[in-house]
């Protein structure tokens, strides 16, 4: 997923010189991408029985690593903008699938290694810039797509035989008793109440969130705006003001850096807040964001690119993590819903400042993830870090396996 979504960052100026792409129209190209990842995302949530198909996990890394080797196949930017989206809709079933795989399996297990296997997306990013950067002086544009399709075709190969969430094989009223179990087992080893709402419940007695998670989402939202506005972008941007392999070198620091990032954040969530901890990751984003833009040469583009990598996958651990502490309805698919919007708005609104170059880019990016940190502060008043428990006294209602699993790997 790693490769097959974030290659063209770094085969994005290749495409500019090789294939006579515009900057509006890579921007475009990057829009599509992030459409499908919500719409895969979207396929994920309303149908949670598809999370657990190895048949549709295993079509979705075919179709992933065909999407890239069929890039060089054209020059029509309609069928470019076709394939990206069906790269966004399969990494983002490959991510959910992933995802609920590994939370579903490693539960009795530390909580770091979930962490680990979420650097598996930076592990992508390091190797296809590395492939892109290595392949750059003696290849062209369409060599590069086709060296990240056999080099998702190996990882594919090697992750053919993963094993989907299981299929739940108790009733509804034993898988209730066992999820509350699990929170409350979790909050205890944590020390920290968790709400645990029901349907049938009294919703007075449930905690009034709704200002903590309006801050939380306004966050995380304009995160995703700013966030792919830099990991479409800073390859271009750092190429356009030092010529040569730095921008492609940058890009493999920003995978390295991204692949300790989710085990990092989590164990600094043991000792501080997720509230603190998402403000200071968010500022240190905007930082790295803006270097290249307001300082430029070699040291500035290769600080930005370790303090980039090694926020952009926290934030999102943490702005999951928080929602579920919140216990606000449907929060992670909510969530990950305006996060991918802002995901689409991004390219979007940078596009008209493209023909000056993405200096322009970078610095409304940095702005963006600044106002993110703002609402990020505001959560931060009166946050209630000790939830009061609530006990349902009517049988509970078993969440959606997507949200479930998403949320029981956040309390970890």
């Amino acid at each position: 997923m790693g490769v097959g979504r974030f290659v063209y960052t770094p085969i994005l100026p290749l495409m500019h010189a090789g294939a006579g792409l515009s900057a509006g129209a890579g921007a475009n190209l990057a829009t599509a991408n992030y459409i499908g990842y919500l719409l895969g995302a979207l396929v994920g949530i309303l149908v949670p029985a598809l999370v657990r198909s190895r048949a549709l996990l295993r079509i979705s890394l075919v179709v992933l690593t065909g999407t890239l080797a069929a890039m060089p196949a054209t020059h029509d930017t309609a069928v470019w903008f076709a394939l990206r989206l069906l790269a966004g809709v399969t990494s983002a079933l490959i991510f959910v699938i992933a995802v609920s795989s590994l939370l579903s399996h490693l539960r009795e297990y530390p909580a770091h290694l979930p962490g680990w296997a979420f650097g598996g997306v930076g592990a992508g990013i390091a190797l296809s810039g590395l492939l892109v950067l290595v392949l750059r002086p003696v290849a062209d544009w369409r060599a590069a797509w086709w060296a990240s399709a056999a080099l998702a075709a190996v990882l594919a190969v090697a992750s053919w035989n993963l094993r989907p969430e299981a299929r739940p094989t108790t009733t509804q009223a034993t898988q209730a008793t066992q999820a509350t179990q699990a929170i409350q087992a979790n909050a205890d080893h944590a020390h920290e109440a968790t709400t645990v709402t029901a349907a049938a419940a009294d919703s007075s007695h449930a905690p009034r969130t709704h200002r903590w998670f309006t801050a939380l989402f306004a966050s995380y939202t304009l995160e995703g705006v700013g966030y792919i506005i830099a990991g479409t972008f800073l390859v271009a941007a750092i190429e356009q003001s030092s010529p040569g392999p730095l921008g492609g070198g940058a890009w493999v620091l920003v995978g390295l850096a991204a692949v300790p990032s989710s085990a990092l954040w989590a164990r600094l969530g043991r000792r501080w807040s997720r509230p603190d901890l998402l403000l200071a990751a968010l500022v240190v984003q905007a930082v790295g964001i803006a270097l290249p833009a307001l300082i430029g040469g070699a040291p500035a583009a290769l600080v930005s690119a370790v303090l980039f990598g090694a926020t952009f996958i926290g934030v999102s651990t943490l702005a999951l993590a928080t929602g579920a502490h919140l216990e606000f309805p449907r929060s992670v698919a909510l969530l990950t819903a305006g996060y991918s919007v802002g995901q689409i708005l991004g390219p979007l609104v940078v596009a008209p400042l493209l023909h000056h170059g993405y200096q322009r880019a970078l610095v409304l990016a940095a702005s963006v993830v600044l106002v993110a940190a703002v609402a990020a502060a505001v959560l931060r008043i009166g946050f209630p870090h000790h939830m009061v428990v609530v006990r349902a006294t009517a049988p509970v209602r078993q969440p959606a396996p997507t949200e479930s699993a998403a949320d029981a790997g956040s309390h970890r």
